[in-house]
């Protein structure tokens, strides 16, 4: 009997996961921690009220729903159900009230202090984080009503029927975590990957219009400038309107080339080159322009990787993305760049004191005309993105206001760029 009520547990701990999935991921109440709180809330309820009694014990998984509200719904979510469990506990009332208490505070006190970590995990850690944890309160309540049982009278001794129902308990427990968790993870994924490509096909359009637009411009440009140095020689009234002009015709091309170069990057030269040589290099270069600014640019290289792609359009799109980085910092501020190994993988990381970036904001960068910056058009973290991209890496932002941005470059080490692969 034991082990049909735990699977029914195992359905009401996954109602919550298949409601969102199903039901309320395209809404708005769906990324509601609180919405989120009160589905996890009423299934440890729902837990409590179909627990299994023998032997001197309830036999529930109530504290399944609260760890996985607090990882996968955040911590306004972890409290709503832990107050819709202690309420429902409290409803029930019995001589071990004070024990559920007791048990409540030091159960959840692990998620909460590991959630941070949890989240910086990967997906596959993130699932054993998830059966660790999960087990961690069912482990706590039983030793602590096994301890006030042993102490107890009416408490006959440790059966043979008691210790199956805790092995029995205990491999429901974890197989309702991953379950849960593994659902979690994959409602996750495959909203990364919808925003993946719903990004892709957004930036494929773009491209074949910043490609058409492009070589039409070009042409005509092409031509004016060419007579514009022709005739610079001979007016001699209008001498000083030619630089201007031709400065101005020089940077609507270079506007032009970065649309060609988001439309396709082009690799010309693909070589195999150091990559703390190419991290020294940005740092010499772009010295002199952020004393300028007054702000300090340092470096610092913790691996000898060597790479094989396109070495000038990797250090256009580095350029970029530091020339940003110092741009968003005022003076007396700091920007670094960080060369280090990550499995397979290396990561350049360009981190920065400036003022930050909002949640929204975050969420557009490399979006085509944002940017933060007054005159900016977002078209240079574009380039950026997708030259990177093309070299099968990525580029992750993260940024917290008043208080600076971090900039990941990954490229693999083992990805050789050819030029048929362009």
């Amino acid at each position: 009997m034991i082990v049909e009520k735990l699977l029914l547990h195992v359905l009401i701990v996954l109602a919550p996961v298949l409601s969102y999935s199903f039901l309320f991921e395209h809404r708005k109440i769906g990324r509601s921690p609180y919405f989120l709180g009160l589905l996890y809330g009423s299934a440890a309820s729902l837990c409590m009220y179909f627990a299994y009694y023998d032997s001197s014990l309830y036999w529930d998984l109530r504290y399944v729903p609260v760890v996985l509200s607090i990882f996968y719904g955040g911590p306004i979510s972890g409290i709503i159900t832990i107050v819709a469990l202690m309420l429902t506990r409290t409803a029930m009332g019995g001589e071990t009230l004070y024990l559920a208490y007791i048990v409540a505070v030091i159960s959840c006190a692990v998620p909460f202090l590991i959630y941070n970590c949890f989240w910086k995990s990967t997906p596959k850690k993130r699932v054993y984080l998830s059966i660790i944890t999960g087990s961690w309160p069912a482990l706590v309540q039983l030793i602590i009503l096994l301890i006030y049982l042993y102490f107890n009278e009416d408490f006959l001794g440790f059966d043979q029927k008691l210790v199956l129902y805790i092995v029995v308990f205990g491999t429901i427990q974890i197989l309702a975590v991953v379950f849960a968790a593994v659902l979690n993870e994959s409602v996750i994924e495959r909203n990364l990957m919808k925003d993946e490509i719903r990004r892709s096909e957004k930036q494929h359009t773009l491209g074949e219009l910043a490609a058409s637009i492009a070589h039409e411009v070009r042409n005509p440009l092409t031509v004016v400038k060419g007579f514009l140095q022709l005739m610079e020689g001979e007016d001699e009234r209008h001498k000083h309107y030619y630089p201007l002009i031709l400065s101005e015709l020089g940077r609507a091309e270079n506007i032009i080339s970065d649309y060609l170069n988001f439309a396709k990057p082009e690799f010309k030269k693909i070589e195999t080159f150091p990559l703390p040589l190419l991290v020294m290099e940005l740092s010499i270069l772009l010295n002199p322009y952020a004393l300028k600014e007054g702000i300090s640019l340092t470096h610092t290289i913790e691996s000898d990787a060597v790479l094989t792609t396109d070495r000038n359009q990797l250090k256009q799109a580095l350029i970029n993305i530091l020339k940003n980085a110092v741009e968003a910092t005022p003076k007396e501020g700091r920007v670094s760049i960080k060369l280090m190994e990550e499995d397979d993988s290396v990561k350049i990381i360009v981190r920065d004191t400036g003022k930050g970036m909002t949640k929204e904001q975050l969420a557009r960068v490399g979006s085509l005309f944002f940017s933060t910056k007054e005159q900016g058009t977002g078209l240079g973290t574009m380039v950026s993105t997708r030259i990177i991209e093309s070299m099968g890496g990525r580029v992750d932002y993260t940024s917290k206001l008043g208080k600076g941005t971090k900039v990941s470059v990954t490229l693999p080490l083992t990805h050789l760029l050819s030029r048929e692969t362009v």
